[in-house]
């Protein structure tokens, strides 16, 4: 039987992504200047660039070998992050600088905090691009990630106009994790495949696959304190965030013994949940060492039992595919920051009157942030899901030999 879709990618991502690249240029060329810096200001740019750096890490090399845990998709998982994540800067930059910065005229004056802050952005479509990883090709996560960054961007121009809130605030450390893993599972939920169920033939991993995967998540784990730091503009948060990660690396370890049928240690379990401690401490933002701790052992040992059991169940009851498990490391580790935010906050507050506005609010600022991660995943998997992108066979899924060279294996079509 002839294939449903040539394997070839000629028709489709270069004119998509030159277009686009091409667009981006002109806009550039006209709204964007970059930002003069004064003589005295070259140690604030050394300490930015440093911040920059860590970042710069994280999205390009974290997330990047991080999703290589698939044994067939390596190249895919590093090659299609690297692609994304270049895109969405771009485009984060101009939106950023549209929506968010305070300026007289259309121009655009971007310094290092504008990087860092586009690089935030490209994040959040590297966590929704988790939940559909091996699933789609370049074109289709191109256009997811424009739109994800778009809805990011707006939802957070939305906070600040609504109610006021300073951008390097708790919304956006909570909104970045679970705006991106709700928009990415709503995707993968329009866009799930029966021929899938239960599980597909190559979605599994290996010793090789699962130590490259490891060593990206050890690149996350060491820079995630300077990316709390990046989200919410206070040092203190850093130590609160190291301290959290390695709570949840015990944490993480124990509980997937515990919960093994065999007593082993699962290491895709233990990938993810070491880190949602982070997650949940920069959505929370205590400054107090116990509480971080706290945090961090909650979020790690919810996140090792949503791999564990949730996953699974979500599947079956939904029909709702995540293959990296963003549900587990983003979406609830950000709602359990959220939650010990307020906790922490009202128990401080002095006034009821503030208390209750503050709560008002923040409930306020999650279910906004939900419902448009929610209803923006539904309409791109729509959007998606339109044969014109030619998505890939079922068969193909999860599989480098759909997009890469492989002139070992070539052979005559």
């Amino acid at each position: 039987m002839a294939p449903r879709y040539a394997p070839s990618l000629w028709s489709r991502l270069p004119p998509l992504a030159i277009i686009l690249q091409i667009i981006f240029i002109v806009l550039f060329a006209f709204f964007v200047e970059i930002e003069d810096l004064p003589k005295k200001d070259k140690e604030k740019f050394l300490n930015s660039y440093a911040v920059f750096q860590d970042v710069h890490v994280i999205v390009f090399l974290g997330f990047g070998f991080m999703a290589t845990f698939l044994v067939r998709y390596g190249f895919s998982s590093v090659g299609f992050s690297m692609l994304v994540a270049a895109m969405a800067v771009q485009w984060a930059t101009l939106l950023n600088g549209f929506l968010l910065t305070s300026r007289a005229n259309w121009t655009i004056r971007i310094k290092m905090k504008s990087l860092v802050d586009a690089e935030l952005c490209a994040c959040s479509a590297l966590v929704a691009m988790g939940a559909v990883h091996g699933k789609t090709n370049p074109v289709q996560l191109l256009l997811m990630s424009l739109v994800e960054v778009t809805g990011f961007v707006i939802n957070q121009w939305l906070i600040h106009s609504f109610f006021k809130t300073p951008s390097n605030t708790m919304s956006r450390a909570m909104s970045l994790h679970v705006f991106g893993a709700l928009f990415g599972v709503m995707t993968s939920w329009v866009l799930y495949r029966q021929e899938n169920e239960p599980k597909h033939e190559k979605e599994k991993f290996d010793s090789k696959s699962g130590l490259f995967a490891m060593l990206g998540t050890l690149f996350l784990w060491m820079f995630w304190p300077s990316f709390n730091f990046a989200l919410v503009m206070k040092k203190i948060i850093a130590y609160g965030t190291y301290l959290s990660l390695a709570v949840s690396v015990v944490t993480a370890m124990a509980v997937s013994v515990l919960s093994s049928p065999r007593g082993k240690i699962n290491l895709v379990h233990v990938q993810g949940s070491i880190l949602a401690g982070a997650v949940a401490t920069g959505a929370a933002m205590t400054t107090v060492p116990w509480m971080d701790m706290t945090i961090g052992f909650c979020a790690s040992l919810l996140s090792v039992l949503g791999f564990r059991y949730l996953k699974g169940h979500v599947l079956f009851a939904f029909e709702c595919h995540d293959t990296r498990g963003v549900l587990n490391v983003h979406a609830i580790p950000g709602i359990l920051g959220w939650f010990a935010y307020v906790v922490v906050w009202l128990s401080r507050a002095n006034d009821i009157t503030d208390a209750i506005r503050f709560a008002v609010d923040n409930i306020c600022i999650l279910l906004m942030t939900v419902s448009m991660s929610l209803s923006l995943g539904i309409i791109t998997g729509i959007l998606l899901k339109w044969s014109l992108w030619r998505p890939q066979q079922d068969r193909k899924c999860f599989d480098d030999q759909t997009f890469w060279e492989f002139p070992h294996l070539a052979a005559r079509k």
